[in-house]
């Protein structure tokens, strides 16, 4: 596969629900091309939907950060030129990411490359990346998922970029 850029940023959101007019970021992954990281989890003191506090919150450990430090630490993290933000399913991840900093304001380019739709266009189903068919793509790329806590989104983004480099020939 040959790239349009290597500025890219591999990045995943957790948000309290995944009704984006009543969901929040909770936290937020981001690892570029050359293993650079970004882990930030936010302050929220509103509800979150109860497949979130089963399966999100329990691998929130760190620091809370409100938005505004989060925000800044975002923005230097990704810098300029704005990378190109990779996401497994960007649809949610821009909304919460633009939530966040709002359109205009966005730390990456307004749109995002969608890893998704690069397997189902190289013929490979996109849920045999997912938990519930095992992560059968990521078996058969041979990539050990012993430390990776799924729904956490520093092992969630660390996951992509490494999925995406093999599957890439990178």
């Amino acid at each position: 596969m040959t790239l349009h850029s290597n500025n890219l940023v591999f990045f995943d959101t957790e948000f309290s629900d995944l009704d984006p007019y009543k969901g929040e970021i909770l936290s937020l992954g981001m690892v570029k091309m050359n293993g650079d990281e970004l882990y930030v989890e936010l302050e929220h003191e509103g509800e979150v939907s109860d497949w979130v506090q089963e399966h999100v919150l329990p691998h929130m450990t760190e620091e809370k950060v409100n938005r505004d430090e989060a925000r800044e630490r975002i923005a230097a993290f990704c810098g300029e030129p704005k990378p190109f933000p990779v996401a497994l399913v960007p649809q949610y991840d821009m909304v919460y990411l633009s939530k966040l900093f709002g359109w205009e304001h966005l730390p990456v380019n307004w749109y995002a490359v969608d890893f998704a739709s690069i397997l189902f266009a190289n013929g490979v189903d996109p849920e045999d990346y997912l938990e519930r068919n095992d992560h059968r793509l990521i078996k058969e790329l041979g990539i050990d998922m012993g430390d990776v806590r799924v729904h956490r989104a520093i092992d969630d983004a660390r996951l992509l970029r490494e999925v995406f480099l093999k599957f890439a020939g990178i």
